[in-house]
């Protein structure tokens, strides 16, 4: 009954997994398909907090990202490639592929987990207030499933992704 109306602040192990996992995620599979390289963490530097609150559904990060190259993109140039992005899974036509990868949201109040969780049948992630960050450069906030597009849905779109790459 703790998180009846409160927020629980610490989420043991889930900290450093949020500063681990995007480099494995966003590494790479090599040419011989047996092994994958990681993102070195000096090149991808990642700081975290966790909490629990209490919502269903609905991973929430508010994010805070400074570019390598200067001058960072304007704010109209990441809506721009945000909205574009396509990922491979619909690139090869997978069947759980959503539409759209990532929707941007207008609305300075989006996004919100019972609102926009379940975009895409819950493969689309919302990504919401995109502004200037007056230490680093660009700050948002995004939504994704935290069950459909967290262990269960993710592991069927990797499924179909390999079996479209004949990597199965």
């Amino acid at each position: 009954m703790d998180i009846l109306d409160n927020i629980i602040p610490y989420i043991s192990g889930e900290e450093d997994k949020l500063e681990t996992e995007p480099r494995k995620i966003l590494g790479a599979v090599s040419s011989d398909k047996v092994s994958f390289s990681i993102i070195p963490e000096n090149e991808m530097k990642i700081s975290a907090t966790t909490t629990r609150v209490p919502v269903t559904d609905g991973h929430t990060a508010c994010v805070s990202i400074k570019f390598a190259k200067q001058p960072a993109p304007s704010i109209a140039e990441i809506e721009k490639v945000l909205s574009e992005y396509t990922c491979e899974a619909q690139q090869l036509g997978c069947h759980s592929a959503p539409a759209h990868a990532i929707d941007v949201l207008s609305q300075p109040n989006r996004p919100q987990p019972r609102l926009d969780r379940d975009r895409g049948n819950g493969y689309t992630v919302s990504v919401g207030r995109i502004r200037p960050d007056p230490v680093l450069d660009v700050k948002f906030v995004a939504l994704s499933h935290n069950t459909v597009l967290g262990a269960a849905g993710s592991g069927i779109l990797i499924a179909e992704l390999l079996l479209a790459k004949n990597l199965l």
